[in-house]
């Protein structure tokens, strides 16, 4: 008797009944990334002149009809319109890639100038890749988004969810451990460590369709090991909050929030006796 028979029936059984029509998850990390490397040709260590810039993105374009044909069945517009929905929204979407580059290179007293931002920073990657995502969400296509984000994330350990609200300029410096919430908003000229959750107070499903993630007002500083959970949750614009707080209640504009405690430096050879660092 063959041994995997009654388990193929099993696996085909199950599959039939759940699977559900999914995109090529290599084939969307290919798509996004060429978008990128279209935006930003310095990725491709060479400058590209307009008729080539205009056939990459038809060749791009192609591929996202590709995509979105795959999964048309979960669609609520042709795959064509949404294309040309998506390609309508790009330039905006462009623009403020742009600008969220010149607000690295303008906060970071490490980075030498914009091309530096482009090739190595993850959360300008990040934020890019998201740009990009959040246009196919709010067209509400579903999955590709996903499937792009949870690739940025699996490169730099930064997890967003393409349905999070967030303005520009928008700036994550180092990012790693990063995670920010589906209906999470973000306002003008926030800073964000690593680190850092924009969360949920709780994880229900009955939950799906309301605020569950915080708001965070212009020009806040978030340092890293943070975490604000709560749909009802408000950072007030102006606001610092220091790192490795716990929020879960709203803080007033113009705040500076931080936790009480000491850090002691003394010479080791003042201790009468050996210090217990055992956890």
């Amino acid at each position: 008797m063959n041994p995997y028979k009654h388990f193929a029936q099993h696996l085909s059984s199950s599959n039939n009944k759940y699977c559900v029509e999914a995109p090529s998850m290599l084939k969307t990390h290919e798509f996004v990334d060429n978008l990128i490397n279209i935006l930003f040709p310095i990725k491709l260590n060479c400058g590209i002149n307009e008729i080539e810039i205009e056939l990459e993105l038809e060749r791009c374009s192609v591929k996202l009809k590709e995509l979105l044909l795959s999964i048309r069945n979960s669609l609520t517009e042709d795959p064509q319109v949404i294309a040309e929905e998506f390609y309508k929204c790009l330039p905006d979407a462009f623009d403020t890639m742009v600008n969220d580059a010149n607000a690295f290179a303008r906060f970071d007293p490490a980075a030498s100038c914009v091309e530096e931002i482009v090739l190595c920073y993850p959360g300008f990657y990040c934020m890019s890749v998201y740009r990009i995502a959040n246009i196919l969400y709010k067209l509400k296509v579903p999955l590709i988004p996903r499937v792009m984000m949870e690739h940025v994330h699996s490169k730099t350990g930064i997890d967003i969810h393409p349905g999070a609200s967030i303005d520009t300029p928008f700036f994550i410096d180092h990012g790693t451990g990063v995670v920010i919430g589906e209906t999470a908003v973000i306002g003008k000229n926030v800073k964000v460590y690593q680190g850092v959750t924009l969360g949920a107070l709780t994880v229900e499903k009955s939950l799906a369709h309301t605020k569950r993630h915080p708001t965070i007002e212009d020009n806040v500083i978030i340092y890293a090991g943070s975490t604000i959970l709560g749909g009802n949750t408000v950072i007030g614009h102006d606001t610092v909050v220091g790192g490795n707080t716990w929020i879960t209640e709203s803080v007033l504009p113009n705040s500076m929030v931080y936790r009480q405690h000491r850090v002691v430096v003394r010479d080791s050879k003042d201790l009468n006796k050996s210090l217990d660092f055992s956890i």
